[in-house]
């Protein structure tokens, strides 16, 4: 069965410069998964429920505002899971409204650990690779607005590709 997940895509030019980091850390997934603040981690979809989910996601999207995000420093879920990320440090309300309301559709799916959005930039390396990379991000610091979110097919070959994007297209809160 096709595995789908969703996320806000990181823009450039801030997009390929963490993949960038994330290839110099040595990371073996850094060309094929695009930075990005997950919604719905990679997700079996059974075809006959993908048009369902679709529609879904048009309807969480054009609930929910366009916002801003600043990403600024690093962080880790050592010595739970090995990943070190960029941190999200303004937007993270609105992700726990997206994920939530994504994951509140005809796609469901159990989370292995609590939501934490954040952009991974080493995942499943050593202990120096996961310090390289903690401590050379620990001054990243972009700020974009995200006005949209896409779904991911994850296919075979291991690459992301995204399927579709969603606009944002609540009203903004005075």
């Amino acid at each position: 069965m096709p595995l789908h997940g969703v996320a806000v895509t990181v823009p450039e030019p801030w997009g390929t410069q963490l993949q960038s980091a994330r290839e110099e850390f040595g990371d073996p997934m850094a060309s094929a998964i695009p930075p990005h603040v997950t919604l719905l981690p990679p997700t079996a979809v059974d075809p006959d429920d993908l048009e369902p989910f679709v529609a879904h996601l048009q309807r969480v999207c054009a609930d929910v505002a366009p916002f801003e995000m600043v990403l600024s420093g690093t962080g880790t879920f050592r010595p739970v899971s090995p990943v070190v990320f960029v941190q999200v440090s303004s937007g993270i309300a609105p992700c726990e409204q997206l994920e939530r309301a994504v994951r509140s559709g005809p796609v469901e799916r159990v989370l292995e650990f609590p939501y934490h959005p954040h952009v991974t930039i080493a995942h499943h390396l050593g202990e120096p690779e996961l310090d390289r990379a903690f401590e050379g991000m620990a001054g990243f610091r972009c700020e974009f607005p995200v006005t949209s979110v896409e779904l991911y097919q994850h296919d075979p070959d291991g690459v992301w590709r995204v399927v579709r994007s969603f606009d944002l297209e609540g009203t903004p809160e005075a």
